[in-house]
């Protein structure tokens, strides 16, 4: 196996293009985890999950449910911001072995947080965009009902932490042109692959 190409001191590889970072972002159940999931696993890039992270940092399994309310347990402010932090540490850390690009999965629901992952992009030298995932109400309600019956389900989503979701996510206004794309996520996994890369084709 070939080994990573050699990094200078600001992050940018010495040879091929520039690392990228994709973040794939919204409410709870709009489709963004089985879509960034898949984008990374096609292009061979690092995955990181804000759920995942969260129940690593907390001493659970991924699929082990629980049942805390919006800010509460391990979804307090100071949990989050631990969570948030620590995916943060694991793609500065990827990118700086050279590792062409991070794939972070999470709400991303607030301008600080989207942010912070800008700088980390400019620090990099890196190219980031924010993948802004969503569909209708009723497929929302439609996907928590077959998560709630799936042993394998890490996430902890439920319909009355997406309704207060809706409350306080604030939308990326602060996003030039080139770095947010919308994406309407009812389609199958494949259509939604190929449109993806479709549209990242044209807008380069």
């Amino acid at each position: 196996m070939s080994s990573p190409p050699a990094t200078p001191p600001d992050g940018i590889p010495v040879m091929g293009q520039r690392q990228k970072i994709y973040v794939f972002f919204g409410l709870i159940a709009s489709g963004k985890s089985t879509l960034a999931r898949a984008w990374a696993a096609q292009h061979g890039f690092l995955y990181l999950n804000t759920d995942r992270v969260r129940k690593e940092l907390a001493g659970l399994q991924p699929t082990e449910r629980r049942p805390d309310g919006l800010g509460q347990g391990i979804y307090t402010p100071e949990f989050t911001r631990r969570t948030y932090d620590a995916m943060l540490a694991r793609a500065d850390e990827a990118l700086g072995t050279g590792a062409g690009g991070v794939v972070l999965d999470g709400s991303y629901s607030s301008r600080a947080e989207r942010d912070r992952v800008r700088e980390l992009a400019r620090r990099h030298g890196a190219e980031v965009l924010f993948v802004l995932c969503y569909c209708s109400d009723e497929e929302v309600a439609r996907r928590l009902a077959l998560r709630a019956r799936d042993p394998e389900a890490v996430s902890d989503g439920r319909w009355e932490i997406y309704l207060k979701q809706k409350e306080f996510f604030s939308m990326p206004g602060e996003l030039v042109s080139g770095e947010l794309l919308r994406l309407d996520t009812e389609a199958d996994i494949s259509t939604l692959l190929t449109r993806l890369e479709q549209t990242i084709r044209e807008e380069d």
